[in-house]
């Protein structure tokens, strides 16, 4: 299987906006220092990714990059095929002449497993990897904060006491 980094970089790339999206457009900059990825490559990736209608840019201050689809509605195999990635593990690229001009003995197990990835990339959407990593960190669970950090008040001298109700 060739998945390559274009691939890949571009699914982390759409994870990040996902995951960041719900305030607005994301810039590629902030989304090029988080993910540890080129700016330029970025550029190039989400030209390819918008004029396959998975994101739509927005210009100007405060611009960037939002999902243009509902999460469920973009699968992982769509983000792949939009900058052009090809899933192929077969060594002659399905044209069947990979043993001198002919077709391999294992050519059908190498092309079956080309549609399984293929289907189970399919099967898989943006809003479950995004549902996936956000359980992961915990987000969207309630954490208890003790507020008693600081500075704490002395506990009472016997004089400061009030008297009890008899």
């Amino acid at each position: 299987m060739r998945l390559t980094t274009k691939g890949r970089f571009a699914v982390t790339a759409m994870m990040d906006l996902a995951m960041r999206g719900e305030g607005g457009p994301v810039a590629l900059a902030s989304i090029s220092e988080r993910q540890q990825i080129s700016l330029s490559y970025l550029e190039q990736l989400f030209g390819k990714l918008r004029r396959h209608k998975l994101v739509d840019s927005v210009r100007g201050p405060g611009g960037g990059y939002c999902i243009a689809r509902p999460f469920d509605q973009v699968a992982v195999a769509d983000i792949i095929r939009a900058v052009d990635e090809q899933l192929d593990a077969t060594q002659c690229g399905g044209r069947e002449n990979c043993h001198d001009e002919h077709r391999c003995m294992t050519h059908d197990l190498w092309s079956t497993l080309n549609a399984k990835m293929f289907d189970y990339l399919a099967s898989v959407t943006l809003a479950e990897l995004v549902g996936r990593e956000k359980a992961k960190r915990g987000v969207g669970m309630i954490v208890l904060e003790d507020k008693r950090l600081g500075p704490q008040p002395r506990p009472r001298s016997g004089r400061d006491k009030v008297p009890a109700a008899a």
